[in-house]
Order: C-alpha cells, then sequence, then structure tokens
C-alpha cells in the first residue's frame, strides 16, 4: 500500500544542501563563540568565516549582522550550560552537581565580555529578554534543588529563581578575571546557605 505522499516527504531525509548549511551555520557558531572567549580586541566577522572555511556571504546569509551571530552564539551557550546540570546531576551528589554547576555558570558569564555591546543592543530592543533567561537558568537549577531536597542534601525552601538571582549578582559585581578567586567564594558562601544540615 503507497503511503500518502505527506507522510513519505516528511520520512525522506533532508536534502544534502539544507544539511550542508547547518553544519555551516553549526561551525559558524562554535568559531565566533572561540572567536568571542578568545579575541583581543573586536573580532571581525570575516575573521569568523575565514576559521569557519565559508565565504563571508555565507556568513551573511546565516547571520545578517553581528548582532544576529551575537545572539546565535549566545543562545547556544545558554542552552548548553542549562543542558548541563542534568549531566552533572547524574554524575554526582546533588549538592556537589550544583556547586560544579556555579563555576560553570561563572565561566559561561566571564566569556561573554566581547560580546557586551552586542548583547547590550539585544537586549534594548528585546531580542533577548533578562525573564527569558532567568526562566531557562531557573529551569536548570530547580531540577538540581529538586533532587537534592528529596536526597535530603539541600534545603527545601530553596527556590531556584533566589539561587540565580544570588549567582547573577555575584558575576555582575565581580567581572575582573582577577576577582575570580571572590566569585568561587562567594559561591561557597552561598551554597553553605543552601545545603541541609
Amino acid at each position: 500500500m503507497a503511503r500518502p505522499a505527506r507522510l513519505a516527504a516528511s520520512a525522506a531525509p533532508a536534502a544534502p544542501g539544507r544539511v550542508d548549511a547547518q553544519r555551516n551555520r553549526q561551525r559558524l557558531i562554535e568559531v565566533a563563540h572561540q572567536a568571542f572567549t578568545t579575541g583581543d580586541g573586536k573580532v571581525s566577522l570575516e575573521a569568523v568565516a575565514k576559521q569557519a572555511g565559508v565565504g563571508i556571504g555565507t556568513l551573511y546569509r546565516h547571520f545578517p549582522t553581528r548582532e544576529a551571530l551575537v545572539e546565535a552564539v549566545y543562545l547556544a551557550e545558554r542552552g548548553r550550560l542549562c543542558d548541563a546540570a542534568a549531566g552533572l546531576l547524574a554524575e554526582q551528589p546533588p549538592e556537589r552537581a550544583l556547586r560544579t554547576w556555579m563555576g560553570r555558570f561563572a565561566d559561561y558569564i566571564a566569556t561573554k565580555q566581547e560580546m557586551a555591546d552586542s548583547l547590550r543592543v539585544l537586549i534594548a530592543d528585546g531580542t533577548v529578554t533578562k525573564s527569558q533567561a532567568r526562566e531557562q537558568l531557573s529551569d536548570a537549577v530547580r531540577g538540581i534543588l529538586d533532587a537534592g531536597a528529596a536526597a535530603g542534601t539541600i534545603r527545601a525552601e530553596a527556590r531556584a529563581e533566589d539561587v540565580v538571582v544570588a549567582l547573577v549578582g555575584v558575576v555582575s559585581v565581580c567581572t575582573l578575571p582577577e576577582q575570580r578567586d571572590q566569585v568561587e567564594r562567594l559561591f561557597d558562601l552561598l551554597m553553605a546557605g543552601l545545603v541541609a544540615h
């Protein structure tokens, strides 16, 4: 019996051009992330395209502006950070997973310095909202807190939203690389308040 055309079309593999385009887009995001986190000074889009092995036209087809590329990098990194929570929880006790995730959060924020101007533009025009970021981060933290509460190692009344606000507050004040030790000490103090006694 012949399959309906609609089902047959959806089961067909993606066209090679589409696969290549997706691969190019992902490569551009990865290269841009690397450039933004390790570059000295302003990262040029031409350098990103060259390092990704594509022409500047390909970059602009995927990301018509610098802000569009920054948004893609930012969202990809935020997604990776949030996804890491479940992996850490699978490998470590909840309280250790939470403390490890806090360190990754600090790393995530520290790598945004080169993108700061473009991120401010995206926040100002509403493309990126703080509420969306905090909601996604809170969901990641909530899974760890719930596991810790169930295990009796993290206080049951701890709220994910409060933890995220505290983390954002610490990294907002301690922005310099030489303040990282202070960030870690403040995270330890936060953990001391979260651990069940």
